[in-house]
């Protein structure tokens, strides 16, 4: 829904990007914000790890929990999210999250300045099958990111 320029979208409405094995949902990108940011809806099923430890050299995140628990680890500290709490995920920080529990977790992250919609549309279109940790981070170096496999 139009609202002046704006836009109203209801939970789980959006781009839907099939990229980490997550339900990615962008709500927003730096086409709508002037690349201020751009914002995603994150579903994690329940026991599932989200991506590997990695660093955004570019961009800093924001992660506030919906719906059920998300571990982060952020720097060497590990934290749950639950319900309305809110995480600051600054740039050159090495950090993963996963869901653990039992239920599906989700997360709002704001991701600023804009342009990470565009890595995750990169992977969703690696060719289907086994992925090539070789390709996936030539993508990531693309975008400022960078693997850090302990």
């Amino acid at each position: 829904m139009t609202l002046g320029g704006g836009y109203m979208l209801p939970s789980r409405d959006g781009h839907k990007i099939a990229a980490i094995g997550l339900g990615i949902t962008m709500k927003t990108d730096g086409g709508s914000t002037r690349d201020a940011y751009s914002l995603f809806e994150y579903a994690v099923p329940a026991e599932t790890d989200g991506p590997p430890p990695h660093v955004h050299t570019r961009e800093d995140e924001s992660f506030i929990c919906l719906a059920g628990r998300l571990d982060v680890h952020l720097g060497g500290q590990d934290f749950t999210l639950e319900h309305g709490d809110y995480l600051y995920l600054p740039r050159d920080v090495v950090h993963t999250f996963r869901n653990p529990y039992q239920e599906e977790a989700r997360v709002i992250s704001v991701v600023s300045p804009a342009g990470l919609e565009r890595y995750y549309q990169a992977l969703a279109e690696m060719p289907p099958g086994p992925k090539d940790i070789r390709l996936i981070e030539k993508i990531m170096a693309e975008f400022g990111l960078e693997l850090r496999l302990p």
